[in-house]
């Protein structure tokens, strides 16, 4: 009997069909985020197709119509907004199904896929990372082209002098945003298995396929419109940030605060002024996918108009040395790699993440390395948040609020204080920065006062004065 997933499949149509809603989700609340309401937050541009608009912020969950009976009748328009465009994201788009297989004489190579003419070239690289022999399972979120991937991989022993006692495989899909991967990760585990058991056996992957395959415009060179203009206020305020549930227990943020401290003010920093940041770390890869997530939403800013000219923070996810040709032309990105060699390709990175260790060879960006006093004390006031949280979360039994709210909406509100701020000195008779502005911002009148300049800049606050008061310390 073949062992099963320990995460229910969401998708599986080797079994009776469950008792879902068409085109619903399988809730999984053992694994999921406490908080099921996420959407793309302005200031990312999830949408990985060039012709669509820089920041759209899209949900992929809105309220449900039974849930729309408390809300007011002025409420009713932006509902009405939310629901068509719900129904505008959550329409399967997978345009590619693979599986690639770790073969002793030849290594990494594509094993069967559909559709047959689909450009797959260099994905057998993504689906199964460098260095994945050394685990038993994992998962892969990757950019290939225009597209998003997910993989599931898995190695098993087997007693076979060809296989050299190991056979490795992943089963992958391609979409044109990753959004709405997760939905998909059970039955990609359960068909990797599949595939490692009685290899060969395609037959679900077919149906998948046939079931889920996405709709391309016609002439549209593989690219998905992003979000419709005129639902994305609704958006904005509905929620801040990109649904990605969480396959770990304990969720990614907690995760990423615990893993690197008081260094995601840094991070934050860097994130704000969209350098690229490459994070490395050997396999597994999956809970590195998640911290290039998290990454992202610390720059995430809600106010209409800023950020429109900067260039997008965009994901990248898994990267090797196939894609240092697109790297290469990137102006802004957060990425991970097991590679080791990507350190010595400076060129590529403005800052190198290695576990822990964040650093940048740029001599420009080595001051923002170091934890200004207002860095401290707003990881004091994000830990203490978190304390009273957990604390509520234990006492009341209070499963609606999440750290995952928690934190996106901390770095989301310090942005906006930020940028409300310049705005309004900009505009104001006097458009001078002074020591008691800068304190307004939450920021350092005199450790962050490089970081500050870095700000103006890449936002375009150029007609802004600065105090001479705000000196080197």
């Amino acid at each position: 009997m073949m062992e099963r997933s320990d995460r229910a499949p969401l998708l599986d149509w080797e079994e009776a069909p469950s008792a879902e809603k068409p085109g619903g989700d399988a809730p999984d609340d053992r694994l999921s985020s406490p908080s099921n309401t996420r959407s793309v937050a302005s200031g990312f541009g999830w949408s990985s197709g060039q012709g669509g608009p820089s920041n759209p912020p899209v949900t992929d969950q809105a309220l449900r119509p039974d849930e729309e009976g408390y809300l007011s009748d002025s409420a009713a328009r932006e509902v009405a907004l939310e629901d068509s465009m719900v129904k505008w994201e959550e329409k399967d788009q997978i345009v590619s199904v693979f599986v690639v297989t770790f073969n002793t004489r030849t290594g990494n190579m594509l094993e069967w896929c559909l559709p047959k003419d689909m450009d797959l070239e260099g994905v057998e690289f993504k689906a199964i990372a460098s260095g994945s022999h050394r685990v038993s399972t994992d998962f892969i979120y990757f950019r290939k082209g225009s597209y998003f991937g997910l993989a599931c991989f898995a190695n098993m022993a087997v007693e076979s002098t060809v296989e050299r006692g190991a056979r490795m495989k992943s089963v992958g899909i391609l979409s044109p945003s990753y959004t709405l991967l997760y939905r998909y990760m059970s039955f990609l585990e359960h068909q990797v298995r599949l595939q490692l058991q009685t290899p060969g056996h395609y037959s679900p992957l077919e149906a998948f396929y046939e079931d889920k395959r996405a709709l391309l415009p016609p002439g549209g060179d593989g690219i998905v419109t992003a979000c419709p203009a005129n639902a994305w206020g609704a958006v904005i305020n509905h929620s801040m940030h990109p649904e990605m549930k969480i396959t770990h227990p304990a969720g990614c943020m907690s995760q990423f605060i615990r893993f690197f401290g008081e260094q995601i003010m840094v991070l934050w920093k860097l994130a704000l002024l969209r350098r690229r940041i490459l994070i490395f770390s050997p396999p597994p890869v999956g809970v590195v996918c998640y911290r290039v997530y998290c990454c992202c939403c610390l720059a995430n800013i809600s106010i209409p108009g800023i950020g429109v000219a900067v260039p997008e923070f965009r994901p990248f996810f898994y990267v090797n040395v196939a894609d240092i040709s697109a790297l290469e032309n990137e102006l802004s990105y957060v990425a991970c790699t097991t590679e080791k060699i990507f350190e010595e390709k400076k060129d590529l990175y403005d800052v190198y993440v290695d576990n822990q260790n964040v650093k940048t060879y740029r001599e420009g960006l080595k001051p923002l390395l170091r934890l200004s006093a207002a860095d401290k004390d707003k990881y004091h006031k994000l830990t203490e948040q978190r304390q009273m949280l957990l604390y509520s979360q234990e006492e009341t039994g209070d499963c609606v609020s999440s750290e995952e709210d928690l934190f996106i909406l901390f770095f989301l509100e310090q942005n906006n204080r930020i940028f409300q701020t310049l705005s309004e000195v900009a505009n104001s008779t006097e458009p001078t920065l002074t020591q008691e502005t800068v304190r307004a911002m939450g920021l350092d009148p005199h450790g962050d006062r490089l970081f500050l300049l870095h700000l103006l800049e890449i936002y375009g606050y150029d007609t802004l004065l600065v105090s001479e008061q705000l000196c080197c310390s």
